[in-house]
């Protein structure tokens, strides 16, 4: 019996852990145990992604909650050593790129644990995102490396990982995507907010390059005030850009302006039918630009650089940086020619997760 220790902590973390969680019961030598550290932590950052993805009840909470990443990372491995050392896994299994991914690789790794890590190779070159930090020692130190698109694998190529610890496996958050979409279609979340099919935007943003800069969120608000003349916008909003926009006093102008909807985080099947109904879809997200191109949605980035850069080339994202005049122009393109026909990135057909754990039960 292989014992594999899968580790979760924040909200894009759990739909990518669903999948796999789901797909070990295909193998019968795998004794899977899902580690949840509590980096993202309330009902709707966390608990309801559970309820609606049928994730298993953690077999162990960590409890860290927030802090700044240095405490969140020392924490986490702190509380993460005993763990390991109690239960002696074969392997310690990583998703994504957030801060339960590198500290609980690093305890793994240095007490001679094999780490695999789900979603490697991704790569936005930008060491300013502490993402793109979590992601490169996360590599470095993996004994096995799943990769979700070609780029992944040129990536590691060049930074020297030798091929038999790479497979090209697909995108398990994609596997989430497709095995809930029918559910997702019976959200009441339309009918609640009012809403029509294409008759609206919906916006996410919370990068510390977008929403911890008071001049930022200025020209993001002018954007907005764009936009919103010609469709409204939905903003479900991450706690942390609420508390910036009061800390940083911009509060009023997005509270008060016609046409921006301020609502609270939603759970996974609300905010995929929001998606997939929306006109066009502004972000600073990783996954959203992913889902959005099997929903076949335009997406607008509003980043200076990608790590899934697939979606751009197959798919419907744009990278529009934070140029205000730009994403204006932007959106207004995808407006008058929206996306007809996505082309659907190799191996992004719902099976990741299940050549994820064949893989595992082979090499344990």
């Amino acid at each position: 019996m292989s014992v594999i220790l899968n580790i979760c902590g924040a909200r894009p973390n759990f739909m990518k852990i669903a999948p796999l969680m789901r797909a070990y019961h295909e193998h019968p030598t795998i004794r899977p145990l899902l580690i949840h550290t509590g980096q993202h932590y309330d009902t709707n950052m966390s608990t309801l992604f559970f309820d609606q993805l049928g994730i298993p009840k953690p077999d162990l909470n960590l409890e860290v909650g927030s802090a700044s990443h240095a405490v969140q990372t020392a924490q986490i491995m702190e509380r993460f050593e005993p763990i390991v050392k109690e239960h002696k896994p074969d392997w310690v299994v990583v998703v994504g790129d957030v801060n339960s991914t590198v500290a609980c690789g690093l305890v793994a790794v240095k007490l001679g644990v094999r780490l695999a890590h789900v979603e490697a190779g991704l790569r936005s070159f930008d060491r300013a995102m502490p993402e793109e930090i979590n992601r490169v020692v996360t590599d470095s130190i993996s004994d096995l490396l799943f990769v979700s698109e070609p780029s992944g694998l040129e990536n590691l190529k060049h930074e020297g990982v030798p091929d038999e610890r790479v497979h090209f496996v697909g995108n398990v958050m994609i596997d989430t995507l497709r095995a809930n979409r029918d559910k997702a279609e019976q959200s009441r979340v339309l009918d609640e907010l009012k809403l029509a099919k294409g008759q609206y935007n919906v916006v996410t943003l919370h990068r510390p390059s977008n929403v911890d800069d008071p001049v930022m969120l200025g020209r993001i608000a002018d954007v907005f005030d764009e936009i919103r003349k010609d469709l409204p916008i939905v903003f479900p909003m991450h706690p942390r850009t609420l508390a910036n926009l009061g800390r940083l006093g911009v509060a009023e102008r997005f509270q008060s302006m016609d046409g921006l909807r301020i609502v609270e985080p939603m759970g996974y099947l609300d905010f995929l039918k929001l998606m997939a109904n929306a006109a066009v879809v502004l972000t600073d997200s990783g996954g959203i630009q992913e889902e959005t191109t099997i929903l076949g949605v335009s997406c607008l980035t509003m980043r200076e650089n990608t790590e899934r850069p697939v979606t751009i080339t197959q798919g419907t994202n744009t990278l529009v940086g934070t140029d205000g005049a730009k994403i204006v122009s932007e959106y207004r393109r995808c407006r008058q020619s929206p996306p007809t026909t996505a082309q659907v990135p190799e191996k992004w057909d719902g099976r990741a997760a299940e050549r994820i754990a064949a893989i595992l039960a082979d090499a344990s």
